[in-house]
């Protein structure tokens, strides 16, 4: 993932991305969770196909139902998948109480629910925009299963 403003307080601090990441989740998780949410590639692909991503529950259903267009496109369609990742990660830290956006050792971004349990977002989502399975409201409605009762949007 290549973010700017990251590379910038790296260099700075002298560490690495992937710790220039989970500092930035530390200090500053809104912005982190604003700029993970972004996922532009999917949020225009969709928008395309007449659907507005709202960060609810629903519109991953919406999404499973779309054609996957984008496997038409070996050069797209990784990064179809890495924002079909985030923007499910976003939606599980928007609406399951005690989610939050982690970042392994790596500098892959995960999320934590409450009972401590890592969501690999952006695996699920490259698996779906390749194959479409699992569905990313499944992996939505098992991870919610795990944690407290969403949240009302």
């Amino acid at each position: 993932m290549n973010i700017p403003f990251l590379d910038n307080w790296r260099k700075r601090h002298g560490g690495t991305q992937a710790a220039a990441l989970k500092e930035a989740v530390r200090t500053d998780p809104e912005g982190v969770a604003e700029l993970l949410a972004e996922c532009e590639l999917l949020r225009a692909r969709a928008g395309q196909c007449g659907l507005e991503l709202d960060d609810s529950p629903g519109s991953l259903s919406a999404l499973d139902q779309l054609p996957p267009i984008w496997r038409d496109d070996p050069e797209e369609l990784p990064w179809v998948g890495n924002d079909a990742g985030l923007y499910l990660g976003t939606v599980l830290v928007r609406t399951v109480p005690g989610a939050e956006w982690d970042i392994l050792a790596g500098g892959r971004p995960v999320v934590r629910l409450a009972s401590g349990r890592e969501i690999d977002v952006v695996a699920a989502g490259l698996d779906w925009a390749v194959s479409g399975s699992p569905e990313l409201s499944e992996m939505y409605a098992e991870s919610a299963e795990s944690g407290p009762e969403v949240k009302a949007r």
